[in-house]
């Protein structure tokens, strides 16, 4: 991993993976827990730490790494990083205060795993799991709150207490979020859909997140953009 200034590009600093390891598909995220800054991703091997002044290496789980390849950004709530293991389940560790390490709490299947990332609201995490069903489940104890078929596969993003689900299937969705259970608001397929090549079990399909900004959503799927009137909707 390195660090580059972001104007000039000119190296900060360059921290050697031990086990030299290539990137995964993920994106690393910024995690301020236990009193350190650090740089969390998901690289080909598993789940690693590193210090954000310095690049030092801080720590690996290697649970992410059980499934096939590594997609999941990281999501990090106070001294917790939850990730998913792609088609087996989601592992949580807490960051240790002093030495920077982390310690597993649970690693536990069927938790949100799936390409298109979770959410946490509140203490609870959203996302799909491999299964292509919608999961809500306690963050910290990993135990499911309840799950649902919903629109199989998706990637799903937070607003304004909803959950915007975009599935492999093309279809959209509306989900409160809600612990309590699945309470689906609506759901309708944008028109004009790309057409989509048989890949394996599933259609070819992008896993952009859904984006919501300034009273609209955005959804991109294979070349095709939809921007929708989100605003006026929930007047």
């Amino acid at each position: 991993m390195v660090a580059l200034n972001k104007k000039s590009g000119a190296l900060i600093w360059k921290s050697a993976i031990p086990g030299g390891e290539p990137a995964g598909y993920a994106s690393a995220v910024v995690v301020q827990g236990a009193g350190q800054k650090q740089y969390v991703q998901c690289l080909s091997k598993g789940m690693v730490g590193v210090d954000a002044k310095t690049g030092k290496f801080l720590w690996r789980n290697k649970e992410v790494a059980k499934g096939p390849a590594q997609y999941f950004t990281p999501i990090a709530r106070g001294e917790y990083v939850y990730a998913g293991a792609l088609g087996v389940g989601g592992v949580l560790v807490r960051l240790k205060a002093g030495d920077g390490a982390a310690e597993q709490v649970y690693f536990t299947r069927g938790l949100p795993n799936g390409i298109g990332g979770a959410v946490v609201v509140g203490e609870t995490i959203y996302g799909t799991e491999a299964g292509a069903k919608l999961v809500g489940a306690d963050l910290v104890t990993g135990k499911v709150k309840w799950q649902d078929k919903s629109i199989g596969w998706a990637s799903v993003a937070y607003a304004d207490g909803h959950l915007y689900l975009h599935g492999i299937n093309g279809e959209l969705a509306l989900v409160e979020a809600s612990p309590e259970g699945y309470r689906e608001k609506g759901r309708f397929t944008p028109p004009a859909q790309p057409k989509k090549k048989q890949a394996g079990p599933f259609p070819e399909g992008a896993f952009a997140y859904p984006v919501i900004a300034n009273g609209r959503l955005y959804i991109r799927d294979l070349g095709t953009l939809w921007a929708f009137d989100i605003k006026s909707s929930r007047q």
